[in-house]
């Protein structure tokens, strides 16, 4: 109960209502908030929060080192969001290159820190658990509502329609908000939950389940997002994709290729990334 929690990218759409969150959990002792414009203020601005958690803003990258030190665990959420039309690869080489020299920080400051790095997706609904597999970006994104807990059983072309909406479901966002946003407020949400059930792991709470996008073993693609057990070091135990039904079967056969691409896409960019 005593966590120091970095965020980077503290200002912007997503890492507001995330660091508000976080102000507002007895797991996090010290919040530390940063980016490259206005942290000074919503620094002030959530310090007068009545709950434990101390809060500083560090604003550009020489205040980067001194904001990384001793932290425990690190989100990122940085980045530029989607407008319509765009799409998650168009975003690419700047997001990308704003998480290479952010990350690079992280391992020269606080390399014992656990790094968790905001995508999509990461929701589940309140009494709803559905794992969610694969990657982050249109059919790539694979729900398993096979291993819905409560059990629920659709007609093929209901399950089709709900599959389609869970995979667009970011698209949708950006396309509501016509051209102010994308999913930020959601994205906190689930970013939140994810770093409380990271840090009750560490703090030696059993059976911590979260998916995450991680190196894997489980499929040809050598990184998949799968249910994960979370412990003191991290991951424990990555727990598998699990019997699923012949429709997620063909979901996950068709998402290898664009999956493969992606990756390979990105292990170039942090080859070359100097």
């Amino acid at each position: 109960n005593n966590a120091k929690v970095a965020v980077l990218g503290a200002s912007g759409g997503i890492g507001q209502p995330l660091s508000l969150l976080l102000k507002n959990s007895p797991l996090v002792s010290r919040l530390s908030l940063y980016d490259i414009a206005h942290t000074p203020g919503v620094a002030a601005d959530l310090s007068h929060i009545e709950t434990r958690a101390s809060v500083k803003g560090f604003l550009g990258p020489e205040q980067l080192p001194e904001c990384l030190k001793g932290c425990d665990v690190v989100v990122i959420p940085a980045g530029v969001p989607r407008k319509p039309g765009m799409t998650r690869d168009d975003l690419f080489n700047t997001n990308a290159s704003i998480v290479a020299t952010l990350t690079s920080a992280c391992a020269k400051h606080c390399p014992e820190a656990m790094i968790c790095i905001i995508s999509n997706p990461g929701l589940d609904p309140a009494r709803v658990s559905v794992p969610v597999i694969g990657g982050h970006a249109g059919k790539t994104i694979i729900p398993l509502i096979s291993q819905c807990t409560p059990k629920v059983d659709f007609p093929q072309d209901q399950l089709e329609k709900l599959t389609g909406r869970i995979q667009e479901a970011g698209t949708e966002v950006v396309k509501a908000k016509a051209g102010a946003g994308s999913a930020t407020l959601s994205m906190a949400y689930a970013g939140a939950r994810f770093v409380f059930s990271l840090v009750d792991a560490m703090n030696g709470k059993e059976g911590v389940i979260e998916c995450a996008f991680v190196k894997s073993e489980e499929t040809e693609s050598p990184y998949f997002s799968t249910p994960l057990l979370l412990g003191k070091n991290g991951i424990e135990k990555n727990l598998g994709i699990g019997k699923i039904s012949p429709f997620e079967e063909k979901m996950v056969a068709e998402a290898m290729s664009e999956l493969k691409a992606s990756i390979k896409k990105g292990e170039e960019f942090a080859k070359n990334f100097k």
